[in-house]
């Protein structure tokens, strides 16, 4: 959960008369999670954000799923999406299911001309290369490579990118996402034995107030479906804010490692989850220290979940072959674990610079047309000897 923030100017209390210095009222607007019994943040705007000039057809970009009974071990490419100019038409959703839905995006060009809103999630994007600003209501966040930005529904936002060459993953989850409950306390601290903390958190800064009319265009998706909206008013008009909803950014290189004499399954990996899933940060680390220890993972079974490992960066002394940008399925049901020869070659090692973002959803994944389109369909067959 993130911590309180306040920006800009905000009444005394909430709900109260807030005037402009013409004497009309600001517009107070409150967003606000799980039907107001979670977080929220009250939101002061120059004009109300109701302001609708027309609202276009609706355009269905809901996944199309055509393998629903997945049980083979897989892996993918990608880096051979290939890239185009618009942020929203370069993602490509590769798999997921009811909870949870896993893309990449390859965008050349900046949002200029328009606004996105995702009302049906919120959305974990990782910034696997590119630099940029993420711009919206709440002020602006600068990223980089290794950063996951955390966006919650409902946030209308434009990606801003310093050149062309950009490769994104992005996670959107139908629930909240949040950090994992075993790391905080009752009132919502990172307890001390978090492997991160709140100082870790970039929160929004350098809100800018726009007060303009005009005819803007903000894309909202929501049910599988996307709209275009336009507005009257710029939707960043706000002059303050308070809360605990916004967008913030993590940055994987700030995840501290869990260590052992022996090694540690992969919850102690955890960095997020949402209703049926996770997402886990694999960094680099230390090796497990007792003196007969095993460095590489133990086979496992995937009894309860599919597992899904994104490769970002560095050696993995599991698998052979590990090509940046690319993704390892492994279904529930299926024992997977080291390549061969990878457990004696890991033994001695002190220490791994691997870098891999890990996706277990507690429902079958289900994958698209372009997810095939980029799979190494011999992956299944690479522990024969």
């Amino acid at each position: 959960m993130p911590f309180y923030q306040r920006i800009g100017q905000v009444p005394p209390k909430r709900h109260t008369q807030f005037r402009k210095p013409d004497g009309s009222l600001y517009a107070e607007e409150l967003i606000s999670t799980e039907g107001f019994s979670s977080i929220y943040s009250i939101v002061y705007h120059n004009y109300p954000p109701t302001m609708i000039k027309q609202i276009g057809k609706s355009v269905d970009i809901s996944p199309k799923y055509v393998m629903t009974d997945n049980i083979t071990p897989r892996c993918l490419q990608g880096f051979n999406v290939p890239p185009k100019d618009d942020y929203l038409e370069s993602r490509v959703v590769l798999f997921g299911n009811a909870d949870v839905n896993v893309a990449v995006a390859a965008p050349r060009k900046s949002m200029t001309n328009y606004f996105f809103k995702n009302s049906e999630g919120d959305e974990i994007v990782f910034v696997h290369k590119g630099t940029g600003t993420m711009k919206s209501i709440y002020g602006e966040l600068d990223f980089k490579y290794g950063d996951y930005i955390v966006i919650p529904r409902g946030t209308i936002y434009q990606m801003h990118f310093n050149d062309e060459d950009n490769r994104l993953l992005i996670i959107q989850s139908v629930t909240p996402v949040s950090f994992p409950k075993r790391y905080t306390n009752n009132q919502g601290q990172l307890l001390e034995h978090s492997p991160f903390c709140e100082r870790d958190l970039r929160t929004p800064k350098n809100m800018k107030t726009h007060d303009e009319h005009g005819d803007f265009l903000i894309k909202v998706r929501k049910t599988g479906y996307q709209y275009d909206f336009i507005y009257a008013t710029h939707p960043f008009d706000a002059v303050g804010w308070d809360g605990l909803v916004y967008p913030y950014i993590f940055s994987i290189h700030d995840y501290e490692p869990i260590t052992g004499r022996v090694h540690l399954p992969p919850p102690i990996h955890q960095q997020f989850e949402g209703h049926n899933f996770v997402i886990c940060s694999f960094v680099p680390r230390m090796y497990d220290y007792h003196p007969l220890a095993i460095p590489a993972p133990y086979h496992h079974s995937n009894v309860d979940s599919d597992e899904v490992l994104y490769y970002v960066d560095g050696e993995f002394m599991s698998r052979k072959h590990v090509d940046k940008g690319m993704f390892t399925i492994h279904p529930k049901g299926i024992p997977h674990g080291p390549h061969p020869g990878a457990l004696e070659k890991s033994i001695g090692q002190k220490e791994t610079h691997e870098l891999a973002v890990m996706i277990d959803t507690f429902n079958p994944s289900y994958l698209t047309q372009a997810a095939l389109d980029i799979e190494d369909n011999q992956y299944y067959r690479s522990w024969l000897e």
